[in-house]
């Protein structure tokens, strides 16, 4: 049985791919802060989930449970960080913008670094970031959550080129969501996906050990359109 690891697993898209994840054979690690919410998805299938409680934000407790992993489980195939937090910031305030950096910067860091010694050591493994379509230009309502994304998928790629030139076969994936139907999503925006159709394309890229992988794929066109999009137009038709 392969073994999978799900950062950030107690709902939206890390709770969905677990499942998947389950029915593909995999045996799953899923990890949050509630445990209730863990436990309930282990109780729907006690056999193919492993639960661990842990806050990415502790940076002591992501060495302690990678350790604790080499021990129990002796290798992992696959590793997903889905965890991601951003808030609307108009004021610019601090205390708003540090969570958002905890999270998405320096714990997407520590998991990043952790998962691919892992695989170095082992010799093989797939790592997959949740990065996003905010990665590619800047916003002026949530400038922390933009930034950080850009900071993953600029990360994941370095990886990903690290990976190419490594012995060990390592492989790295940059998932970059549009909107998706979860507690992230705020208000009404257009090509709001399920996190049902969300999350079997990003466990199709998953499987196709995709470099990068736009969700839904119509956000490859805006990904697209984004990047050549000139600021004076940007500022004229962002929200």
């Amino acid at each position: 049985m392969k073994n999978a690891l799900v950062i950030g697993a107690t709902s939206g898209i890390g709770k969905e791919l677990s499942k998947l994840l389950t029915t593909d054979g995999y045996k799953v690690v899923i990890t949050g802060r509630r445990e209730n919410l863990l436990q309930e998805i282990k109780a729907t299938d006690p056999e193919k989930y492993v639960v661990k409680v842990q806050d990415v934000t502790d940076l002591k407790s992501c060495e302690t449970l990678f350790s604790d992993l080499k021990n129990e489980l002796k290798t992992i195939d696959l590793i997903v960080y889905s965890s991601g937090v951003g808030d609307p910031n108009y004021q610019l305030e601090w205390e708003k913008e540090l969570p958002t950096l905890q999270t998405n910067v320096i714990s997407a860091v520590k998991i990043y670094g952790l998962a691919y010694n892992f695989f170095r050591e082992q010799g093989y493994g797939h790592l997959v970031g949740i990065s996003s379509i905010a990665s590619i230009r800047g916003n002026r309502h949530v400038p922390a959550y933009f930034a950080s994304k850009a900071f993953q998928a600029n990360y994941l790629e370095s990886l990903w080129m690290k990976g190419k030139r490594s012995k060990a076969d390592i492989f790295v994936t940059d998932i970059q969501p549009g909107f998706v139907d979860t507690s992230m999503a705020i208000g009404k925006t257009f090509w709001m996906a399920s996190t049902e159709k969300a999350t079997k394309q990003i466990f199709s890229a998953i499987k196709k050990k995709k470099k990068k992988a736009y969700i839904t794929k119509r956000w490859a066109l805006v990904a697209f359109v984004l990047k050549f999009l000139p600021a004076s137009l940007l500022y004229k038709f962002a929200t």
